[in-house]
């Protein structure tokens, strides 16, 4: 007898980017479907598409909720992603869900389908909801079947965990481990505040890290308000904001401009963008923040354009300067102000910490929030990529400003523009690192070297 999965689409809040990364996912549903098919399962949707709207997502939290009732509840759950997702869709959902639960998404650079898993998957972590997950290409791969098979059948779903090391701090040389301790002892006596621009950008709740496990560490919030920030914009001078490009074309940064202010990024748009760079920069200097988070996503782009520019200008040493409103006093001199993008508070301690240390350490100390998007051979090599949506600092980049522009954000995710701040990034070592909430009891640190030297062992 044919026994019955059903799958869940959790999708964007916006619209447009539902009806334009639609037949993506449709794609996806189509393989999944014959895979699952091939182990005697049916797998249904447990909601349809809806041709008022042209997608077939899930695209609030009360749809959501609505669609888990109409399940058995202990019935097996897929919930498949090939583009961003609001993790908060289905959240509720699965928590009380008594079935088991697997995570796939398509392994394609088109949209962030990876990353729509992974944040739903950390937001299951967070909520201490058991989970597997699995990802494939065309679904048709040994790798992916094998294991779909025995999530169907049962059992668990095993990954190859054995890169994974204990990290030691007995073992870690000496200068580094008393960097390290100064600045976690400075982090307790001084304490240093997060500035949070409005909590929970789109449904991120593993974003979201519980007070009582930051103070601990000396780092405590101070939750501000984006309509503060547009505010403040609206108190920022043209011929400030205007300083402030004058200064990154100077240093040989390039904008795309043209007219189409629905299509194209325009010179105001700029000027917007730049109107809040010096808000930011105000507004955490008057609450002594050691970093800041603006959400953006909702809200704020429907007043002002994206906060691209603004982050990615933030997270450099070098940048243009900013100065108090009511005096001359040079703010955040010689100095990056981190900015975690999309109020991800969890990239937030990292950036604040990571900051520190390498400062201490004598080395460049710009970050800046990546996504893991893709990957795949290429010339004998495996390659990752690493994008966030236009926000890194140009120290990152070959030939630093001279190699960075900014063009137009794409109009289904920003409807009132703004631009980007990319570029071509430097060859050679990268760390990545992320915190992450387990259990909303502790929180965990990743770090890993990529793309070593061949000359280092």
């Amino acid at each position: 007898m044919t026994k019955t999965v059903y799958l869940f689409a959790s999708g964007d809040l916006r619209l447009s980017a539902n009806q334009k990364c639609w037949p993506a996912q449709e794609a996806l549903e189509n393989s999944l479907t014959t895979a699952v098919s091939r182990f005697g399962y049916e797998l249904k949707r447990a909601h349809p598409f809806l041709p008022h709207k042209s997608h077939g997502f899930i695209d609030s939290q009360r749809y959501g909720m609505d669609v888990f009732q109409s399940i058995p509840n202990g019935a097996p759950v897929i919930v498949a992603e090939a583009v961003w997702q609001y993790s908060h869709h289905v959240l509720a959902g699965l928590f009380h869900h008594k079935g088991p639960i697997l995570t796939i998404a398509n392994w394609s650079g088109q949209w962030p389908g990876l990353v729509g898993m992974l944040n739903l998957n950390g937001c299951l972590t967070k909520a201490g909801i058991p989970y597997a997950t699995l990802w494939s290409t065309d679904f048709t791969d040994d790798y992916l079947l094998n294991r779909l098979q025995a999530w169907l059948n049962g059992h668990p779903v095993k990954h190859d965990s054995s890169h994974i090391k204990p990290f030691v701090s007995a073992n870690a040389a000496s200068e580094p481990n008393k960097v390290g301790r100064q600045i976690a002892a400075d982090l307790l006596q001084q304490k240093a505040i997060l500035g949070i621009f409005d909590e929970g950008c789109m449904g991120m709740y593993n974003a979201i890290i519980p007070d009582e496990l930051l103070h601990p560490m000396g780092i405590f919030k101070e939750r501000l308000s984006q309509s503060a920030l547009y505010a403040g914009m609206t108190r920022v001078t043209k011929a400030e904001a205007q300083a402030v490009r004058t200064w990154t074309e100077q240093k040989g940064m390039r904008y795309l401009t043209g007219a189409n202010t629905e299509a194209e990024l325009t010179d105001d748009q700029i000027l917007e963008q730049c109107k809040m760079y010096v808000a930011a920069l105000r507004i955490a200097d008057d609450f002594g923040c050691a970093a800041i988070g603006i959400q953006y996503q909702q809200g704020l782009k429907d007043l002002t354009p994206a906060s691209d520019l603004v982050e990615g200008l933030l997270n450099n040493v070098d940048r243009p300067p900013v100065c108090q409103a009511e005096t001359d006093r040079l703010l955040y001199p010689n100095q990056a102000l981190p900015h975690f993008n999309e109020v991800d508070e969890c990239a937030g301690v990292d950036a604040l910490i990571t900051n520190r240390v390498w400062r201490a350490l004598g080395l460049s100390p710009e970050t800046t929030l990546h996504d893991i998007r893709y990957g795949e051979e290429f010339e004998g090599r495996f390659i990752w990529v690493f994008e966030i949506s236009g926000a890194a600092p140009p120290q990152h980049f070959v030939d630093g400003y001279q190699g960075a522009t900014s063009e137009r954000q794409p109009p289904m995710y920003f409807p009132l523009g703004g631009g980007t701040l990319k570029g071509v990034s430097k060859p050679g070592e990268i760390v990545w690192s992320r915190v992450y909430v387990q259990d909303n009891r502790k929180l965990i640190w990743v770090e890993e070297l990529l793309w070593p030297s061949p000359k280092r062992k």
